[in-house]
This record gives C-alpha cells, sequence and structure tokens, in this order.
C-alpha cells in the first residue's frame, strides 16, 4: 500500500500460509513510475507491520535492501531477548507516532473487502481471484482523486 491506501503490489498465497512467508515478493513487486524520466521506483522508504510479521528475517532482509522498519516487537520475542541478558542485545527500533500511520492498510483491506466477490472468495481457482483483485485495486486506483 501507498501512503493513500492503494494497494501497489498483490501476491495470492495459499489460506493456511502465514502472511509474512509473503513478504519479500510482496516488497519485490512494486513498481512505481517515476515523475520524470528513470527507473520506476522498487523500494519503499518504511515498512510499517504489524506483530505477525516481527521477525529476524525479515528485519534482515529490510535492512539488506536499506528500507526502515515499524514493527512492533512480540511478547516472546522480548522475553527471549531479556532471558538472554546482555547476549540478547538491543530492542528493535519502534516509533509509536509513525506505526500510528498503519491504519491506512487496514483501511485498504477494508475497501477491497467491499467488492463481495472479493470478501466471499467466490472463485475457486486462484487466478481468477487474483484477477478479481488486480480489477478491485484498480476501480480503487480509478477512484482516488488526481492531486
Amino acid at each position: 500500500m501507498d501512503g493513500r491506501g492503494l494497494p501497489l503490489s498483490i501476491v495470492l498465497t495459499p489460506g493456511q500460509a502465514a502472511d509474512a512467508t509473503a513478504f519479500p515478493a510482496v516488497l519485490e513487486g512494486i513498481r512505481v513510475p517515476r515523475p520524470g524520466p528513470g527507473r520506476p521506483r522498487t523500494r519503499p522508504a518504511r515498512v510499517l507491520g504489524d506483530k505477525a510479521y516481527s521477525s529476524r528475517a525479515i528485519r534482515a532482509w529490510c535492512r539488506h535492501h536499506g528500507i526502515a522498519v515499524t514493527i512492533p516487537e512480540r511478547a516472546d520475542q522480548a522475553g527471549h531477548r531479556l532471558r538472554r541478558g546482555s547476549r540478547g542485545g538491543r530492542p528493535p527500533a519502534f516509533d509509536p507516532q509513525t506505526y500510528k500511520q498503519r491504519n491506512v492498510v487496514e483501511r485498504c483491506f477494508n475497501r477491497l473487502k467491499q467488492f463481495r466477490a472479493i470478501a466471499t472468495r467466490f472463485d475457486k481457482l486462484a487466478t481468477r481471484y487474483r484477477t478479481g483483485l488486480v480489477l478491485a485495486s484498480l476501480i480503487l486506483w480509478l477512484r482516488e482523486p488526481q492531486t
């Protein structure tokens, strides 16, 4: 999602798969054209995620790609870190003020679920469901007033 709550990349996973496993694929699918000449932008400046995305792998992946992360630490991770004492390291950086902007992501999910076929998953085939998601995303992009 961008700052206006519009989808930038869609990756469809099986229902039983965790969202965090698709995290790199979603970010690698982002292509935002620049206003002038040049290659499209492929990296966001910052990623906001809920506690489900709090893992060493995701934080390391973002650090390797130069992306700032605002993800709260899970209670079990904080407990493990504290139990290790000085070997546990520092807690990951977290800015509560920046995290308040995450509601834009939830609002985008709610706008997508206003499309009945998306909310109830009428389509059995994943390709057809993804096509419906892409069409719903396109409608959201077209409804957005130009700034």
